[in-house]
């Protein structure tokens, strides 16, 4: 389609906007989801052309759904889904909370679920649809104090596979982006003595998203596609 209507979760973060200036300059119908609030100024001067949902609960597959299908009023259809939503502790297992386990599920893992399941039968019932979930580098490997993230986006890989077999012959492909460590201000800020030059970009990334979400990339899902920079 010429313009598609896509779905972004976590849209109010720096990957987030990154993501939503790239298919917003390929001519892409947004619905920007997030859990903050309230949508921060500079999202409402940046993207007020765009449908914006905050205060988003996506950990909960009730207020999900509502949120998806108001898009799908809107717009009379869903293309397209990204799956920014997540989010990162760093904690080791001697000593640490299980608790930290089930919040990392909840955050990357119950976020991603929930949103696949809402937009499938608005897809179905528009012929197929893109779903790309943001996963990580560490799905494939935990390092020191990253085993309940790296539990969490091993999850989200495992769910994409699931996913795209079981939508495979239905037009719907479903694909995740592996990324090593994203440079934004809050990576930067914990990680000050990095070289940051080595990092994956954003702009790297939502370009990565937006071949994935194209009609060019029609023949490929359930493929796990790493996007390491120089890490």
């Amino acid at each position: 389609m010429s313009s598609p209507t896509v779905i972004v979760t976590g849209a109010f973060g720096a990957l987030g906007q990154v993501l939503a200036r790239t298919l917003a300059a390929q001519g892409a119908r947004l619905a920007l989801l997030d859990a903050a609030p309230a949508v921060p100024p500079t999202v409402a001067e940046a993207f007020g052309a765009y449908q914006l949902l905050a205060g988003v609960d996506l950990s909960r597959a009730e207020s999900t759904r509502a949120a998806v299908d108001s898009v799908a009023a809107r717009h009379g259809r869903i293309d397209g889904l990204v799956n920014v939503a997540g989010g990162f502790r760093w904690e080791t297992i001697d000593g640490g909370d299980p608790a930290t386990w089930q919040a990392m599920f909840s955050i990357n893992v119950a976020t991603t679920l929930n949103a696949c399941q809402a937009v499938l039968p608005h897809m179905l019932q528009g012929g197929g649809g893109r779903i790309v979930n943001v996963g990580a580098g560490a799905a494939a490997k935990a390092g020191l104090g990253m085993g309940a993230y790296a539990a969490s986006k091993a999850g989200v890989l495992r769910l994409t596979e699931a996913l795209a077999e079981e939508t495979k012959d239905k037009g719907i492909t479903v694909n995740a982006v592996l990324p090593s460590i994203i440079d934004t201000p809050a990576n930067r800020r914990d990680m000050p003595q990095a070289d940051f030059t080595r990092w994956v970009t954003p702009e790297a990334l939502a370009d990565v998203i937006a071949f994935l979400l194209s009609d060019g990339a029609r023949a490929i899902t359930g493929a796990g596609i790493p996007v390491s920079g120089r890490v």
